[in-house]
């Protein structure tokens, strides 16, 4: 694993993050998001902005966006990209991606377009994936005034954004009112909230920067269940027997056969606790499991995934979706990477998070 020193002291700070967050929350003493807020502005540096790139602050259908565009001129129509931040759904913002989003535009010539949803826990699901539906649909409809070919838009998020990109996605399938985007980005997504036992998960839950248990503790935030059912979420109990047997035979593939996989039995089906978070099983939460005749439907596609990170397996399990319905994927994997390295690409001694991250520029330019 690459950075060892680094993701101890990451595993130090976040892990304290999170008691003092449990605390103040059972507490009533702060608002959760502002504690997040606090500790981004901590860990974050003053970003210098690039002369060669144009910022604009926006609104999209109300939504808040941040439009970047070359400054350089262009012949014919740019590509842009959709971007949504991760951050468990109750952190990272426009800011916060700041650089990442200038760096996509100077190195790939794209007009990208960042977009601040709204977090949880004042804003449940769905409403990070209705803001970023509005801005997206905004965006298509209106890309020619930013200089963009409308054909040519790609939907791009990394971690909880992964999340919403499967989701924008899926939710602009049947839309013949509008142009059908290019591809879709995903970096290390978050596909799934329904197994919190899959390998990734037993091999690298107390892998920083994304523990097992702040993947449950943002889950249970974002779709406002009773944090009491975490417990529950990692016995299974919530996941009917349908889906149960969905999940049991795409994880007797090939690529699960060589993770030292150690199959999870669930606990026995609980109704009770099914109806207090069934939502985490639907599209907003959970896009893997979406019809396959939406999934087939969908644009090409780009995932990339770290060995050292509790989401590997959901950008493993979505990319069989996807291949099996006829979509073509383009895979990278990173072998030493962990859990948020892409955003890391800026720092010398983070090699894997650049290489990684040119990576997904040579995708995008070369779409």
């Amino acid at each position: 694993m690459a950075n060892p020193e680094l993701l101890r002291r990451s595993y130090t700070f976040f892990t304290g993050v999170l008691l003092l967050m449990e605390a103040f929350d059972k507490l009533g003493l702060w608002n959760i998001t502002r504690i997040f807020v606090f500790a981004q502005k901590i860990l974050m540096p003053l970003q210098k902005n690039d002369p060669e790139i144009f910022k604009k602050d926006l609104q999209f259908g109300g939504v808040p966006v941040r439009v970047y565009q070359p400054r350089s001129p262009s012949v014919g129509g740019r590509k842009g990209v959709m971007f949504f931040h991760g951050g468990g759904f109750m952190a990272g913002s426009i800011e916060s991606h700041d650089h990442f989003c200038q760096y996509v535009t100077k190195k790939s010539g794209a007009v990208v377009v960042s977009v601040g949803y709204r977090l949880a826990p004042e804003h449940r699901c769905p409403a990070a994936l209705d803001d970023c539906v509005m801005a997206t649909v905004h965006f298509l409809k209106t890309a020619q005034e930013h200089g963009v070919d409308p054909s040519t838009v790609i939907i791009c998020g990394d971690s909880a954004g992964g999340n919403l990109t499967a989701g924008v996605c899926q939710a602009l399938v049947g839309r013949s009112d509008l142009p059908k985007p290019l591809a879709q980005v995903m970096i290390y997504p978050l596909v799934q909230m329904v197994d919190f036992n899959l390998p990734s998960y037993q091999q690298n839950k107390m892998v920083p920067l994304l523990l097992q248990k702040h993947a449950l503790y943002c889950t249970m935030k974002y779709v406002g269940g009773d944090l009491s059912l975490s417990k529950e979420l990692i016995k299974g109990s919530h996941v009917p027997p349908e889906m149960r047997q969905k999940l049991s035979r795409w994880l007797s593939s090939e690529e699960f056969k060589d993770k030292g996989y150690k199959p999870h039995i669930m606990a026995p089906f609980n109704k009770e606790v099914y109806e207090g978070v069934k939502i985490t099983l639907d599209l907003p939460c959970s896009p893997l499991f979406s019809d396959d005749a939406v999934i087939r439907q969908l644009p090409q596609a780009y995932i990339l995934t770290c060995e050292f990170d509790v989401l590997r397996d959901d950008g493993i399990l979505y990319k069989k979706r996807l291949e099996d319905n006829g979509v073509p994927v383009t895979c990278n994997h990173v072998k030493d990477g962990f859990h948020g390295v892409v955003g890391l690409f800026d720092r010398p001694d983070v090699v894997s998070g650049k290489l990684a991250m040119d990576n997904i520029i040579t995708y995008i330019k070369n779409l």
